[in-house]
C-alpha cells in the first residue's frame, strides 16, 4: 500500500516532514462560474474526516477556466506541488483536463492524479486506459467517497481501495483496473453548507441544490439515471437562503434538475424569498411549467418583478418526438401556463430547444421553434443534442442512425431524420436568434419586421443566409453594427417600409443604450434644440416625468436620460401622430435591461 501521510520529499534541497496536500482542481467555463462540487467536496471532509487526520491534511481549492492557457495552470499546479490533484469533470472541460492531465504527470510524477464528475463517472475504465497518468475515478456522488480515499491515504479507515465504494481505480500492483460498486445515495442535508466567506465568490454566479436527482426519464439527460430523488432539510434551505439574501447577492442559481416536482418544498421555498426579499437578490429556478398549479402561479403574480426567474425546457413540441425520448410534457398546458406568467410581467422566462431528437426532422424542428417562439418567451434557447455517456439515448444510437462528435460535447452532427446539413442550417438560425432575440435589443423592429415572413423561423433562416451571401457570418460584429445590418436586412425584404425599420431601430437602441454619440444608422436628429432645453429646464424645477431626481439640474439630468423625436407613434397604434420619447435610464427593466420610455408633450 501506498500512504501518503508523513512521507519525505525534497523542497530545494532540504529535506522535511510534510503532511499530506489535496488540490481539489475546477476548470470552469467561464470566470464568472464557480464549481459547487469541489466546495462541497472539502467542506464536507472538514466535518466528517477524523480531527487528528484533518490536521495533517491541507485542502485547498483551485478554479480556473477553459479560456486559460494550459502552460499557465500547469505553472500554477506545479508550484502548489499537491499530494494528491483531484479534477472535476464535466462535458465542457474533459478535453482541458484531458490534457493538463497529461503535462501535469510528466513535471509531478509522484502526485497521484485522481477525476471524478458526470463525464467520467460512466466510463471510469475506459478513462483509465485512454489516460495511463490517472490513478483513479471517483464516480457518482463524491462526498463520501473523497472522505474515504484521505482516510485511506492517510493510513486511517479502509485499509484497501477495493473496500472504497464509488470508485475504479488501477491496482498498483497487478496495473489492471478494477471497478468497484456504486455507493448507495446520501442524505443531502449531510452536505455543509459552502457559502460562510462570500468574497471568493464577488462577480460570480452562486450555485445552489436543495435538491438531487429527477422524477422523470428523459433519454437525453443523465439525471434520469439517478432515481433516488430526495430533499435538503427544508429549514437547512431557509437558513441558507437568508444567509444569500443578508449578503445581498446578485443571483443564487439552484440547480435541481426540476425544483418544482415537489410542491410543498417549491412553495416553502418562493414563499420565503418572497417573504425575506431584499430588492436584489434573483434566484433562478429549472422547472416543469406543466407541474405549476394554482397557488404557485398566484404566489408568483405578487413578486417583485425579478425576483425568479424561470428555466423551462420544452425541447420539441412533436408528439412523437416527445413519447419516444420518454419526456413527460404537455405542450398545451405549457403554453397556458408561460403565457399566464408573462401577463404577470414580472418573471424572466427562458424556454429550451434541443434539435437533433429523434422523429424531428427540419420542418418537424421548425414547428417546434414556431411554437415555442409564439409564447415570447424572455430568452429561447436552440441548442444542439448532446449524446452523454451512459444516458438511453446513447444506447439507442444505431437505431437512430444518430451520428455525434467523438469529443466532447458530444454534439449530434446528423441522424436518420436530419441531415448534416440541415444541422448547419439550424446552426445559422441558432446565431441569429442569440443575436437578435435573445440580446432583447430588438423588441420593437423584430415583431414588425416578422409580418414580412411566412414564420418567425422563416425570418430568421432568411437572416441566416443574408449574413452567409454578404459574407457577414465570420465576423464578430459590435453591437451598434448588428443594428445597421438588421435595417439593410429590412430594407433588402420590404424597403417601402424603410423609414419605420429605421426609426424601430432607433427606438429600440435607445431603450438599451445610453449613448451620447448618435450611431450612424439613426441619421439626423429630428428633436428640437429649443424643445429639448426647455423640456430639461423645466424638469430641473418641477419633475413632472423624472420623479425622484430633485436633487439634479439640467445638465446632470440630460446624462442620465435621451430625448427623442419619432414621426409617428413607434410605441403605440403606428397612427402617423409625433410622439416625443423620454428614455430613463436610471431605471430599467429587471427582465430586459430596457430603460423605463415615457411619452412626453
Amino acid at each position: 500500500m501506498f500512504y501518503i501521510l508523513q512521507k519525505y520529499r525534497m523542497i530545494e534541497g532540504n529535506e522535511e516532514v510534510v503532511g499530506m496536500k489535496i488540490l481539489l482542481t475546477a476548470i470552469n467555463a467561464k470566470y464568472i462560474h464557480s464549481n459547487l462540487a469541489v466546495y462541497s467536496l472539502k467542506a464536507y471532509a472538514k466535518e466528517n474526516i477524523k480531527k487528528d487526520l484533518m490536521e495533517e491534511i491541507e485542502i485547498e481549492l483551485a478554479e480556473y477556466t477553459i479560456n486559460q492557457p494550459v502552460d499557465a495552470i500547469l505553472q500554477e499546479i506545479y508550484k502548489k506541488r499537491p499530494d494528491i490533484l483531484c479534477f472535476s469533470c464535466y462535458i465542457w472541460n474533459l478535453d482541458y483536463v484531458e490534457e493538463l492531465v497529461k503535462e501535469v504527470h510528466k513535471v509531478l510524477p509522484q502526485t497521484l492524479i485522481w477525476a471524478g464528475g458526470p463525464e467520467v463517472s460512466y466510463d471510469g475504465a475506459d478513462v483509465l486506459t485512454r489516460l495511463p497518468e490517472i490513478c483513479g475515478v471517483m464516480k457518482g456522488e463524491g462526498e463520501q467517497t473523497f472522505c474515504e480515499l484521505l482516510e485511506y491515504y492517510g493510513q486511517e479507515g479502509k485499509n484497501s481501495l477495493a473496500d472504497i465504494e464509488g470508485i475504479v481505480y488501477r491496482d498498483e500492483a497487478s496495473g489492471v483496473i478494477v471497478e468497484n460498486e456504486w455507493r448507495k445515495v446520501m442524505d443531502l442535508s449531510r452536505v455543509p453548507f459552502v457559502y460562510h466567506n462570500m468574497e471568493g465568490f464577488e462577480h460570480k454566479i452562486i450555485y445552489y441544490e436543495s435538491s438531487r436527482g429527477c422524477p422523470f426519464s428523459c433519454s437525453y439527460c443523465l439525471s434520469s439515471v439517478d432515481k433516488c430523488l430526495r430533499f435538503r432539510d427544508i429549514e437547512l434551505v431557509k437558513k441558507e437562503l437568508q444567509f444569500f439574501i443578508d449578503h445581498k447577492v446578485p443571483q443564487v442559481k439552484f440547480v435541481d434538475r426540476t425544483f418544482n416536482c415537489k410542491h410543498d418544498h417549491a412553495m416553502a421555498v418562493w414563499k420565503y424569498i418572497m417573504e425575506h426579499d431584499n430588492g436584489i437578490t434573483n434566484f433562478h429556478f429549472e422547472v416543469s411549467a406543466d407541474l405549476l398549479n394554482e397557488e404557485e402561479l398566484e404566489l408568483m403574480s405578487n413578486m417583485r418583478p425579478g425576483l425568479i426567474q424561470l428555466e423551462i425546457g420544452v425541447q420539441s413540441t412533436n408528439l412523437d418526438t416527445i413519447r419516444e425520448i420518454r419526456r413527460t410534457m404537455k405542450f398545451g398546458e405549457v403554453a397556458r401556463i408561460v403565457k399566464r406568467i408573462n401577463s404577470y410581467q414580472n418573471i424572466h422566462q427562458h424556454l429550451d430547444l434541443i434539435a437533433g431528437l429523434p422523429y424531428e426532422d427540419y420542418e418537424s424542428f421548425s414547428k417546434s421553434f414556431n411554437d415555442v417562439y409564439a409564447l415570447q418567451p424572455e430568452q429561447l434557447q436552440l441548442g444542439f443534442l448532446k449524446v452523454l455517456k451512459g444516458s438511453y439515448m446513447e444506447e439507442q444510437k444505431t437505431a437512430y442512425g444518430l451520428i455525434y462528435k467523438s469529443r466532447p460535447p458530444y454534439e449530434v452532427m446528423y441522424t436518420k431524420w436530419l441531415s448534416y446539413a440541415d444541422v448547419l442550417r439550424l446552426k445559422g438560425v441558432e446565431e441569429m436568434v442569440e443575436v437578435y432575440y435573445n440580446s432583447r435589443q430588438f423588441c420593437y423592429t423584430l415583431p414588425y419586421l416578422e409580418k414580412q415572413f411566412e414564420s418567425a423561423f422563416a425570418m430568421y433562416e432568411e437572416m441566416s443566409n443574408y449574413y452567409i451571401e454578404h459574407e457577414l457570418h465570420l465576423i464578430n460584429h459590435s453591437r451598434t453594427t448588428r443594428y445597421e445590418i438588421l435595417l439593410d436586412f429590412a430594407k433588402e425584404k420590404d424597403n417601402a417600409h424603410a423609414g419605420q425599420y429605421r426609426q424601430l431601430l432607433i427606438l429600440d437602441f435607445y431603450l438599451r443604450e445610453n449613448a451620447k454619440n448618435r450611431p450612424q444608422f439613426a441619421g439626423e436628429e429630428l428633436t428640437d434644440k429649443a424643445f429639448e432645453k426647455e423640456f430639461y429646464d423645466r424638469e430641473a424645477e418641477e419633475h413632472q416625468y423624472l420623479k425622484g431626481y430633485d436633487s439634479y439640474d439640467r445638465r446632470k439630468l440630460r446624462k442620465m436620460t435621451h430625448l427623442e423625436k419619432f414621426s409617428w407613434d413607434v410605441m403605440g397604434n403606428m397612427d402617423e401622430k409625433e410622439s416625443v420619447i423620454l428614455f430613463d435610464y436610471q431605471n430599467r427593466s429587471p427582465l430586459n435591461h430596457q430603460a423605463l420610455a415615457m411619452r412626453v408633450d
